[in-house]
């Protein structure tokens, strides 16, 4: 089984408009409301791949019922933690000459809220997949990421870490089975600026002596590398494409390679397939559904 965590759900507010006027009156030409975060996005993408998983995470308020709501109209399963204050979020994406995003704060997390989160990881197996995506609220300490894969070492939960910074660089010692960073993160986890791919390669490689298993480098329009756990080095080109939307196109990457390497056990394979479900999003007004991904492949494989 795979979960996804997302600690700060939200419902994504999406408006199209031909061009954003501030200090006025907008009118939209189109609007959608679905759930997001990244974990929950991964989710999507795996649920569209035919890959059955499981979201946590924490929800609150009526906005917090919504969003459990529609997951599980898409088929999804979901054991969220209701928090007794607050409303989830609800984030405002603009699509018009420019994407601007509005992201609100979420609800207050408390110590028995993480603790119920801890008693539901317990319940996860040896060969199960975890998947820990995004940045944090305030109100949880900034070693949660640490504190879940201290808790679950030993155990054989293949664990999956997108995010960036420190909450990347701490658990490298956990031995992750994956990490994503794009190239601004692990340029700023190596201090300084990543111009050539050879450089890039290089920082993979040091992501991997501090413990990482795979290391999977997401370079938007210019491809992606992957350094996995044999040592092989595999460098992709991107597919060619208009982009709509880049809202998810990270995570759909991650639930691609998840699905690509479980149906394969072939790391070249679940690149493409990452790579894939990345640009497919990338090119749709939402995530990418096993059609799209699959149509990109063919002229990948």
């Amino acid at each position: 089984m795979i979960y996804t965590v997302t600690f700060n759900p939200a419902l994504d507010y999406i408006v199209s408009l031909k061009e954003l006027r501030t200090g006025a009156v907008n009118r939209v030409q189109s609007e959608q409301l679905l759930p997001g975060g990244k974990g929950i996005n991964v989710s999507i993408v795996l649920k569209n791949l035919g890959h059955e998983n499981t979201a946590l995470g924490f929800i609150a308020g009526f906005t917090g019922r919504e969003i459990q709501c529609r997951l599980e109209k898409l088929g999804i399963s979901t054991d969220f933690i209701e928090l007794q204050q607050g409303n989830s979020r609800i984030n405002v994406k603009i699509r018009a000459d420019r994407e601007t995003e509005i992201n609100a704060g979420g609800p207050m997390i408390g110590k028995g809220d993480i603790s119920e989160l801890f008693k539901r990881l317990n319940r996860i197996r040896t060969g199960d997949f975890l998947v820990l995506a995004g940045s944090i609220p305030a109100s949880l300490p900034d070693t949660i990421y640490e504190m879940i894969m201290e808790q679950l070492q030993g155990r054989g939960v293949r664990v999956v870490a997108d995010a960036e910074g420190m909450l990347l660089k701490n658990v490298l010692s956990y031995k992750p089975f994956l990490v994503k960073p794009n190239k601004t993160e692990l340029s700023m986890l190596c201090g300084r600026e990543l111009k050539s791919r050879q450089e890039i390669k290089e920082a993979a490689g040091w992501l991997q002596e501090q413990g990482a298993q795979n290391v999977l480098v997401s370079l938007a329009g210019e491809g992606a590398v992957l350094l996995d756990e044999q040592g092989q080095v595999y460098d992709r080109e991107a597919a060619k494409g208009k982009v709509v939307n880049s809202v998810g196109a990270g995570d759909s990457m991650v639930a691609g390679f998840l699905a690509g390497w479980l149906e394969t056990g072939d790391y070249e394979k679940a690149l493409c397939m990452g790579m894939s479900a990345g640009s497919a999003s990338a090119f749709s007004k939402y995530l990418a559904t096993r059609e799209e991904i699959e149509k990109l492949m063919e002229g990948m494989i």
